[in-house]
């Protein structure tokens, strides 16, 4: 039997760090410049609908913010905001509301969520949570975390999981993740509790936290566990063996949690389980290969782009999970035939009010990507050019 290869990429990050080296010579002269001259660019307007006073969709949902991630050490992840009451699409708006900001948003945009009035932009190789006003995109501050991953909200408290150690492939990696929980008054971390090897995806349950760890920079010993922690004591409770190389994890209404799985990129697919927390168990184990995933109601819309090292390509998959019956409900939600102009589907996102499916594509990873955005039925309604590597949605409701 042959003998697999080491990996020397990072397996969350295998394609980040592949395009970084693409563009570093470009991004050489760039950092000699002042910020006047070469980062601050003016955000680019994308009409895509009728506008004016007669917004194609309901303004009961005032639009959404798409973080791009940006390749690891670009510095080039940025914001960009869909505007439901004019229509409009707008490109990377974060530099030209805060000028003042040095290197703007930062180096891979991991998360984004709304809470309350502020939006949190988790922003991965630059160690920061940046907070901003929900409403004007003005930058209110920053938390410093370390390698910083996902964000979840409980009460008054954020929780974000963080790596803790630097960026390195090594099999004995001897640095273990922790979750911060963060006070959303002040600002500021009140608490850590240590998890597993390289945290990622969190999710609140009851008064429980969630913590799918992947063990990703131990190439090829993987995590294999959840974290569950104690939201009021705010204790590691046990650990929860569930499948390798863990990445998203998402609450449903039911008692449920539905967690992904990277797999190894070898003979172990990425594949997609439910774990039922009353009963303490996985209760299915779908073969669905997981980029990305969202819950509309009973609903999971997935996403997938998989790389194997055995066939040394890219399989991209979409489909549709009841999470009542636990099974794949429908194999591709768009039914236009659009999905064959997408090269990278790499993130996923349904609009709570008029219910439209938002697919982004991450091209080459290197260059400028597209959102395209779908009828409940799956009919292409828009598309957009985007920053870098789109990737994670927050919508604004009034």
């Amino acid at each position: 039997m042959s003998q697999k290869k080491p990996i020397f990429v990072v397996a969350m990050d295998r394609k980040r760090l592949i395009a970084m080296f693409a563009v570093t010579a470009m991004l050489v002269p760039a950092f000699t410049s002042c910020r006047e001259e070469e980062l601050i660019q003016k955000p680019v307007v994308t009409p895509v609908g009728p506008g004016g006073d007669n917004p194609s969709g309901p303004v009961s949902c005032l639009g959404f913010y798409l973080l791009n991630e940006g390749n690891m050490g670009s510095n080039k992840s940025t914001l960009d905001w869909f505007d439901a009451t004019k229509d409009e699409y707008v490109r990377n708006i974060y530099g030209a509301i805060n000028p003042d900001v040095p290197k703007e948003l930062g180096d891979v945009g991991n998360d984004l969520q709304i809470y309350g009035s502020r939006l949190y932009a988790v922003i991965n190789c630059s160690n920061k949570v940046e907070i901003l006003d929900a409403a004007t995109c003005r930058r209110l501050g920053q938390v410093n975390i370390p390698n910083c991953r996902y964000i979840a909200f409980d009460g008054p408290y954020a929780y974000v999981t963080s790596y803790a150690g630097p960026v390195r492939i090594d099999p004995e990696y001897k640095q273990i993740g922790y979750v911060a929980k963060i006070d959303t008054a002040t600002m500021a971390v009140v608490d850590t509790v240590h998890v597993g090897f390289q945290p990622d995806g969190l999710a609140v349950a009851g008064r429980r936290l969630y913590v799918a760890n992947s063990g990703g920079y131990m190439v090829p010993n993987y995590e294999n566990t959840v974290s569950v922690i104690d939201i009021p004591s705010f204790k590691l409770e046990k650990n929860i063996e569930i499948a390798i190389n863990l990445h998203n994890i998402i609450a449903d209404s039911r008692g449920q949690l539905w967690i992904s799985s990277r797999g190894d990129y070898y003979d172990d697919p990425s594949r997609l389980y439910c774990y039922d927390i009353a009963a303490g168990k996985v209760t299915a184990d779908l073969d669905i290969p997981v980029s990305d995933m969202w819950l509309d109601g009973d609903c999971l819309y997935v996403v997938a782009t998989s790389w194997s090292y055995v066939t040394m390509s890219n399989e991209t998959k979409y489909a549709v999970v009841d999470v009542v019956e636990r099974t794949k409900v429908q194999d591709c939600f768009i039914t236009d035939g659009t999905e064959k102009r997408i090269a990278v589907p790499y993130g996923v996102a349904v609009n709570p009010v008029t219910k439209e499916i938002y697919v982004t594509d991450a091209r080459n990873y290197v260059n400028p990507g597209d959102i395209y955005c779908f009828t409940p039925e799956g009919k292409l309604k828009w598309t957009a050019t985007t920053g870098d590597i789109p990737a994670h949605f927050a919508f604004r409701l009034k």
